[in-house]
């Protein structure tokens, strides 16, 4: 359906076009004021990417920038309010994803810290969890990684190989590695800054396996040296996001006391008994998977918004720009092509379409986790879009951001023009 804002009328049709105000402030959303108020510190050249940077020294600008989102109070949305959150999650998600227009790498690795291993700690574990850990993920003090894929196996949770196994006599869980396979990988902060892991694999006790749980895992003491049992290794140079120390993470029989098991959704008692609230292996796996959708959620809104810049700067570019002869002696815009225009403006109808979806999506994520509408139906819902949205909004970011460099020409490659 169309807008009023944007549908014309017999008599406003030719003079007044689109009330562009209108369409902006519907663009921004239910969270408007969260977008205003990033973008508003995104203005800080504090936060731009610096294309002249090496791996290593673009590393270290993302955490110190990291720590500036700290100051500025950016990170604490979706906390609780004991520890200066705002328990506001559809405010984070939509100032999170915001940060994609400063420096993507800024963007996933503060969705790392806080969104995947904070949102693990939150989502997983219990108040004494709460109380232990997040005031130090908040404020930085604990880098963290998330660390659920494996080498062996991504999407197919599942099957990860990583094992926990729970010993009585020293109420202790043995994280372990068993093959190479089995490794963490593509993990964020894992090659130099985390201190700490949200480690996901599968529980073992009293001979059973209980399926895929999470455990907190200190990966550094404190004199900067990586525990016993702890394998790191740096997956160097990438083809982007080069600010984020992506790494791969191996456990030897790593010991973690029995307390670390983020327990809400089952947990094991001194004597290796386990218990769970739920009672279908099934279900208590794919609720515990449901409580880190957040990190698609974001995934959508910043993929959907970089498409926007993308196309942008393609199409101020082909407004401007002018080749071959055209009226008036002069020039053609390259906008006045019609190979031209169906390069881009499809893309940009599509862009506009998945910004509007997006917050239809946010909605419903914010309902979700506030518990206003957290019912199984409405958690499946969100499951849904969630796997509908999250690939249709990326991939297309792929393709329409190649099209609008190549819709540049060599202006297109030019790192000044991003």
């Amino acid at each position: 359906m169309v807008d009023a804002a944007v549908r014309p009328t017999a008599a406003s049709a030719p003079e007044a076009g689109i009330d562009v105000a209108r369409v902006n402030e519907l663009l921004m959303g239910t969270w408007a004021h969260t977008r205003r108020e990033a973008r508003e510190l995104i203005k800080d050249p504090a936060f731009w990417r610096d294309d002249s940077l090496g791996k290593d020294e673009h590393r270290e600008r993302v955490l110190t920038q990291l720590h500036l989102l700290v100051e500025n109070n950016a990170v604490h949305r979706a906390f609780p309010k004991e520890f200066g959150g705002e328990e506001d999650n559809g405010a984070n998600i939509a100032g999170f994803e915001e940060l994609v227009a400063a420096d993507p790498s800024l963007q996933i690795k503060s969705g790392v810290q806080w969104g995947l291993f904070g949102g693990a700690v939150l989502q997983l574990g219990t108040e004494e969890h709460h109380k232990r850990w997040l005031p130090g993920i908040m404020d930085l003090s604990i880098p963290g990684a998330f660390t659920m894929t494996e080498i062996g196996h991504g999407s197919d949770v599942a099957a990860v190989g990583t094992t926990a196994t729970y010993d009585p006599e020293t109420e202790e869980f043995v994280i372990n590695t068993p093959f190479r396979a089995a490794t963490k990988e593509y993990l964020g902060n894992a090659a130099l800054h985390g201190i700490a892991a949200t480690v996901f694999a599968q529980l073992i006790t009293n001979g059973v396996n209980h399926g895929v749980h999470c455990f907190y895992v200190p990966l550094r003491g404190e004199d900067g040296n990586d525990l016993p049992g702890i394998g790191r290794e740096d997956d160097g140079l990438k083809g982007g996001l080069n600010g984020i120390d992506n790494g791969r993470l191996s456990f030897d029989h790593v010991r973690v006391p029995r307390t670390n098991l983020l327990n809400k959704y089952g947990d094991v008692a001194p004597d290796g008994t386990y218990t769970s609230p739920i009672d279908s292996p099934g279900r208590r796996f794919f609720t515990m998977l449901g409580t880190l959708v957040q990190g698609r959620v974001s995934l959508d809104g910043a993929s959907s918004w970089a498409s926007a810049l993308g196309l942008h700067i393609a199409i101020t570019y082909a407004t401007q720009r002018r080749q071959f002869d055209g009226a008036n002696g002069q020039e053609t815009v390259l906008m006045d092509y019609g190979k031209h225009q169906r390069r881009l403006l499809p893309r940009l109808a599509t862009t506009y379409a998945q910004i509007f979806a997006h917050d239809e999506f946010l909605q419903k994520f914010d309902g979700v986790f506030s518990g206003r509408t957290d019912t199984p139906e409405d958690r499946e819902d969100l499951e849904t879009l969630a796997a509908a949205l999250k690939p249709l909004s990326t991939w297309h970011a792929l393709d329409t951001l190649q099209e609008a460099r190549e819709a540049c020409g060599g202006a297109g490659f030019m790192f000044e023009n991003r």
